[in-house]
């Protein structure tokens, strides 16, 4: 029989504020800062599956006019045949701009790209990111960290789950209800609209 808590244990952290800047602050003073800063960033301020990430090219993030798109168009990449759009915000912006300024931009090119020179695959990129959390002492954080601190962000701000759900990727809502990190502050808010 399985345990409703040992699932609950297992489920990828949800990093506090303070637990994001110590993983942003300890990148920054390793090699590759910028790579790494970009795909902490597309996790936490998209929601974006490490999958979708790792396959991202700079022509799925840049317009033909070398700006930062609206909006990503995911064909797929995170699960097979399904696509969806990933508006990007203000935050992210600049994060984009900010990376895709450290590079001689091919416009073809994969947007993350390992020591190697080569595309991540979601297998390697899911590591790295376990990695980069560990480096920074966050336990109990992976690659799923900044989906769920994605999700419950938006939960806490009091966006609609089918509006959560659609921004995930998420066919059920089901799904989308067991990322969302429930705490102290959303009970909190939960009776104080009362």
């Amino acid at each position: 029989m399985i345990d409703s808590q040992d699932i609950f244990r297992k489920r990828a952290r949800v990093l506090s504020d303070q637990d994001l800047e110590c993983v942003l602050a300890a990148i920054a003073q390793r090699r590759y800062a910028d790579r790494n800063r970009a795909a902490i960033m597309l996790s936490h301020l998209a929601g974006m599956r490490v999958g979708e990430i790792a396959t991202l090219r700079l022509s799925d993030v840049l317009d033909s006019d070398g700006r930062i798109r609206p909006h990503i168009v995911l064909r797929g990449a995170g699960k097979p045949s399904e696509a969806r759009v990933v508006p990007v915000n203000s935050r992210l912006r600049q994060e984009l701009e900010r990376y895709v300024a450290t590079f001689k931009a091919r416009y073809d090119r994969p947007l993350l790209m390992t020591q190697k020179r080569t595309q991540f695959s979601a297998k390697t990129l899911c590591t790295l990111l376990s990695q980069l959390y560990a480096m920074a002492g966050i336990d109990g954080a992976s690659s799923h960290s900044g989906r769920r601190w994605f999700i419950s962000r938006l939960a806490l701000s009091g966006v609609p789950t089918t509006v959560i759900m659609m921004l995930a990727g998420h066919k059920h809502i089901s799904t989308t209800q067991r990322y969302i990190e429930v705490n102290d502050e959303m009970m909190r808010r939960a009776v104080e609209a009362l």
